[in-house]
């Protein structure tokens, strides 16, 4: 009896091992669709992303990938005319800095609360999957509450003043993905004071690790243009 038991155990252990083997590769293989999905982003040329109805997001030419060492000794700008984006190896981000924005950036022990507005292109499955720089939005911007402690910059979306903007109602979650907090040590987050200040404006490639709860989850990358400014008291 004892036999049986032990080799029913056995049995059991193997069975979790196969299993967990294969949870391993499909999560591989899940990694590989999204590494590839990446470089065939970048390789587009030109680079045009539309919505459902066919209208066009973003348009331009193959992106042009910089070093860290590169976008420093550029005092942190990249060459929009060129389409660079720095990436950074730690976390597989990519950002392109647009407009550094008006004001100045967050300094150490401050905090700030800022109005986001984006658009999300799901790049795995090639489609416009959120946004909130759309009509429907105009009033219920999502609203970031960031702070800077000792260098570290945290974030989280604020539900309390306007219910939650695009991001927490489609992902019900307040935590900005940290994807979106990169670009919060590069640009400046002040107050528009008229029609032509360029407030904060970045573009962004977003692996699942560094992305919102659905993409961490299901494996896929995201690209999102992103506009920052300080909301007014």
């Amino acid at each position: 009896m004892k036999k049986v038991l032990y080799l029913l155990v056995i049995s059991l252990l193997a069975g979790v091992a196969m299993t967990s083997c294969k949870d391993d590769e499909t999560y591989a293989e899940q990694k590989e669709k999204e590494r590839k999905a990446v470089a065939s982003f970048l390789a587009r040329n030109p680079l045009c992303l539309r919505n459902s109805e066919g209208e066009v997001l973003l348009e331009t030419k193959a992106i042009k990938v910089i070093s860290e060492e590169q976008f420093y000794a550029q005092d942190s700008t990249t060459n929009v005319e060129e389409n660079e984006y720095v990436l950074f190896g730690s976390t597989g981000v990519y950002m392109q800095i647009v407009r550094e924005g008006v004001g100045e950036s967050i300094k150490e022990g401050e905090t700030k609360r800022l109005i986001c507005r984006y658009f999300e292109y799901n790049i795995l499955g090639d489609s416009l999957q959120s946004a909130s720089n759309v009509l429907y939005w105009t009033t219920t911007p999502d609203i970031l509450d960031v702070s800077n402690n000792s260098g570290t910059i945290t974030a989280s979306f604020n539900n309390k003043i306007n219910g939650g903007g695009a991001m927490f109602t489609f992902y019900k979650s307040t935590v900005v993905p940290n994807g979106w907090v990169t670009p919060l040590r590069f640009v400046k987050v002040g107050r528009q004071t008229s029609a032509e200040d360029g407030i904060a404006k970045v573009r962004l490639i977003v692996p699942h690790g560094e992305g919102q709860s659905d993409a961490t989850s299901n494996v896929y990358p995201c690209f999102y243009e992103l506009t920052y400014q300080e909301m007014r008291d």
